[in-house]
């Protein structure tokens, strides 16, 4: 039975959902990212793409090419959810489903013709159903393979439908750039360009063993997708690897308090959304970066997993202490990684005095109670009706 994976994209996500919410920016060049001047574009409407803004700028720079468009702060909740209802969707077409990111998924369709008819027309099903549920629209590729079909889905936007069939994948490839390749990045195809690559075609002017010998697994695999072979499967049970929170502040500090407070509100979200989800995680890591965009990362491991708010922001507080700040801070953040969930509960009472003695930090059941009941309250009557005592009038200003 020959493969057949779709990729689905939705468009312009989060300012699409912006643009639903508020009906009166329909059509109208909309930046997410913040109001203020000190953040990056995390999404912009393809009515502000035509003034050149897009996604990882400086809001500032965007500001220069748009000054008139609409800077709306992230609505993470409302993006979650209205995600959470495309996924629901796609899940009454094939059980087979790879939530790629917030916005985006693979679905294997292999052998479902006999109940949504063809590819295009499954397709054509969901777009429909997906409109019909969130009032958004998106793209969608299909093909053989998992990178062409994320490749296909990108043609035709917004509200696009893309199929690439196997008999003409080697057609299509000849002349596909090498840098639409998912996983070549611009480093990479500097390179190529000084060897006079450009296309897939290129690329097959040379053998397997040149590539290799050249770039080792990089050449191996850009061979391969020149060739349309990609063995990956639609994976429906990836694990999250990794949780975390990060703001860019509105003014450069050298103030560890006030870093603390944003590192304390981040603990709280994180913790939050693992406990949400059952997980936990061994590894905490605070990102620091400067004034001069300069950024540092430091890491501890911890003996057991956590998901416990006070022990995240303990372990990054101490982590931010240790650091002798040499320049202002403009961004502050930290994760939780590592994630082991077999991990005992309890520890024996030698492990209890080995772990006193090297100042590890762990849960006590107060701090697990105070948790349970944030939690309790926040999942009833949502985030901002009560916060920690330490946040108690904090502000993000």
């Amino acid at each position: 039975m020959k493969r057949c994976i779709m990729h689905l994209d939705m468009d312009a996500f989060f300012a699409s959902v912006e643009q639903l919410d508020h009906p009166e920016w329909k059509g109208k060049p909309v930046i997410v990212g913040g109001s203020g001047d000190r953040g990056v574009v995390c999404a912009a409407s393809y009515e502000a793409r035509k003034f050149g803004v897009h996604s990882a700028m400086p809001i500032v720079q965007a500001r220069k090419l748009c000054p008139n468009g609409i800077y709306a702060d992230i609505s993470r909740g409302r993006y979650v959810e209205i995600s959470r209802k495309v996924m629901s969707v796609l899940y009454s077409y094939s059980p087979v489903i790879e939530q790629a990111s917030i916005d985006e998924a693979f679905i294997d369709a292999t052998g479902a013709g006999h109940l949504f008819g063809s590819p295009l027309e499954m397709a054509q099903g969901m777009k429909q159903k997906i409109f019909d549920t969130v009032g958004l629209t998106c793209s969608i590729g299909i093909a053989p393979v998992k990178f062409l079909a994320k490749i296909a889905s990108d043609y035709n936007k917004p509200n696009g439908l893309f199929a690439i069939y196997e008999e003409d994948v080697s057609t299509f490839l000849q002349e596909l750039p090498v840098r639409k390749i998912p996983g070549v990045g611009k480093k990479f195809v500097e390179k190529l360009d000084e060897l006079g690559v450009s296309t897939c075609g290129h690329v097959l002017e040379y053998s397997l063993e040149f590539w290799e010998r050249r770039f080792g697994k990089s050449g191996i695999a850009l061979w391969e997708r020149a060739n349309g072979i990609d063995e990956r499967a639609v994976e429906p049970s990836i694990e999250a690897k990794s949780e975390s929170a990060e703001t860019t502040l509105h003014k450069d500090t050298l103030d560890k308090v006030l870093l603390k407070k944003w590192l304390m509100r981040h603990a709280d979200r994180v913790g939050q959304n693992q406990r949400k989800h059952g997980l936990k995680g061994r590894t905490i890591t605070l990102k620091v970066k400067y004034s001069d965009f300069q950024s540092l990362t430091r890491s501890k491991t911890l003996p057991d997993p956590t998901n416990t708010t006070d022990v995240i922001y303990q372990v990054a507080a101490d982590l931010l202490d240790a650091i002798d700040l040499v320049k202002p801070v403009r961004l502050i953040g930290l994760g939780l990684s590592n994630y082991n969930n077999t991990g005992l509960e309890q520890l024996n009472m030698l492990d209890h005095m080995q772990h006193r003695c090297t100042g590890v930090v762990r849960a006590t059941k107060k701090q697990q109670q105070i948790d349970e009941a944030l939690d309790a309250v926040r999942n009833k009557f949502g985030n901002k009706v009560i916060c920690r005592g330490s946040l108690f009038g904090f502000t993000d200003e």
